[in-house]
């Protein structure tokens, strides 16, 4: 009996279950319908756009100032999306596809009414030269490790593998407060204890030493304007005092400890 008991009280539990879903269907029926026509209409809205818009791409302008990059280059990369749709083509992808040549810096890409691309092109700007043949641009990156021609007129950087950005850091935010009174940096060096060292173009060396460089540099930045009156006398600024800097005169006869503030060089080897 109570196999049989079971069997008789679940179909009247399914039947109920069946009536109340019977009911809500009815009472939400309209706005189930009209939920079913929109996106209908839109599914079939979306299948309308593509095959009237979405036609092949048949041109594209390409647009920035070129010194190192070609056109022809540029065109190369964009021949794979040639057959693309207007609508479909992967922007991103193109973006991506252009800015793999090595002197472009970031690209651009819109689509252009009704059958084209509008490319916009931005090059590389070396800023220095990175060893023997790296190129650094105006973000401190090492994007060309190795350039067949490097100018010669760009300073050069130094430094261990993977100190690219810091040793760059380090140069952009001292050349143009050096170039605002008439010194230039030839070279910034990070040698493989961690000690940085300035050359500047008109032979003085700036030596900052390991510890506390941003409190040196400006110390040196105080008394860079007097260094720059007499260039060809002086040889090399110590900065690595706790609260002062030496000056060694242009011949070894003549070197002096001409201005130092305190005799103790706290990280000399």
């Amino acid at each position: 009996m109570f196999a049989v008991s079971q069997s008789q009280v679940k179909p009247e539990r399914s039947s109920g279950s069946a009536d109340a879903r019977l009911q809500w269907l009815r009472k939400h029926r309209l706005p189930i319908i009209w939920i079913g026509l929109i996106t209908a209409f839109m599914v079939l809205s979306w299948f309308a756009v593509l095959v009237v818009f979405d036609r092949p791409i048949q041109r594209a302008e390409i647009i920035g100032k070129f010194a190192q990059v070609s056109r022809l280059q540029i065109e190369q990369s964009l021949e794979p999306f040639a057959r693309r749709g207007f609508i479909s083509i992967d922007l991103a992808a193109v973006k991506q596809a252009i800015e793999k040549i090595q002197w472009i810096d970031y690209a651009r890409v819109e689509r252009s009414w009704p059958d084209g691309l509008r490319v916009v092109v931005t090059e590389q700007v070396a800023v220095a030269r990175w060893g023997a043949s790296g190129l650094l641009n105006t973000h401190g990156r090492l994007f060309l490790p190795e350039a067949r021609d490097l100018p010669a007129d760009l300073p050069l950087l130094e430094g261990p593998e993977g100190t690219e950005g810091q040793v760059a850091k380090l140069y952009l935010e001292t050349y143009s407060r050096l170039l605002a009174i008439g010194l230039r940096i030839s070279r910034v060096t990070l040698d493989e204890r961690g000690a940085w060292s300035l050359s500047l173009s008109n032979g003085v060396e700036v030596r900052l030493g390991r510890l506390d460089i941003s409190a040196r540099l400006e110390r040196f930045m105080a008394a860079a304007n007097e260094i720059a009156k007499s260039p060809r006398e002086i040889h090399y600024v110590d900065m690595r005092y706790s609260n002062g800097f030496s000056i060694g005169w242009g011949s070894p006869s003549n070197a002096a400890m001409g201005t130092a503030q305190n005799e103790g060089n706290d990280d000399h080897v």
